[in-house]
């Protein structure tokens, strides 16, 4: 192949490449945003503020749920408390996150209180509506509440977005997923 030959082979395979992405947006609108797109403030169990840069240099694990969900919410952080234990050492590099969709009732001290029944490198953020409805957004999630015999519960999406420690995001550990899957995906996010 000449030196006209080697030209025209760059040239095409820039022109493949630019033609393969003309239409591609520059973030799909399905997908978690990284966070280094995200834009939001909440507050910690422990009542400090959290913006989405401090998680930049770990990964995250992050789950949307709320305290008096009964049986999702419990039920994933059973399983989430169980894959840092089987983790080991290396569970101490993530940032594992319960995002309270009830921010009416799911105040720090009540997350406080819930997150102690399970492992405790498990942190609950709460905040305004308006702020968890922009969390909730950056992460393609969704949450509504729902009247109930004269109180409400809240419907959610269950399942644990994994984000690279760059920002990145990386899987979704869904709820009806078999169980097995969850340490080998938390293990990519950690590598």
């Amino acid at each position: 192949l000449g030196l006209g030959g080697a030209v025209g082979a760059v040239a095409f395979m820039l022109g493949l490449g630019a033609w393969q992405t003309r239409n591609v947006a520059p973030t799909d609108p399905l997908l978690p945003l990284p966070v280094t797109a995200m834009d939001w403030t909440l507050t910690n169990h422990r009542g400090a503020t959290v913006t989405p840069a401090d998680w930049i240099g770990r990964p995250v694990m992050a789950f949307f749920g709320f305290t008096f969900c009964p049986d999702v919410c419990p039920t994933t952080l059973i399983d989430i408390s169980d894959w840092l234990e089987a983790l080991g050492p290396d569970a101490d590099r993530l940032n594992v996150v319960l995002i309270s969709v009830d921010p009416e009732r799911d105040t720090p001290a009540v997350l406080a209180d819930y997150l102690s029944n399970f492992d405790p490198r498990i942190v609950g953020l709460t905040g305004s509506l308006s702020e968890v409805q922009k969390v909730a957004a950056d992460f393609r999630a969704m949450f509504e509440k729902l009247p109930r015999d004269g109180d409400y519960t809240m419907n959610h999406t269950a399942g644990v977005f994994l984000h690279r420690a760059d920002g990145r995001f990386a899987s979704i550990i869904d709820f009806h997923e078999d169980r097995r899957f969850a340490i080998p995906k938390i293990r990519r996010i950690l590598t």
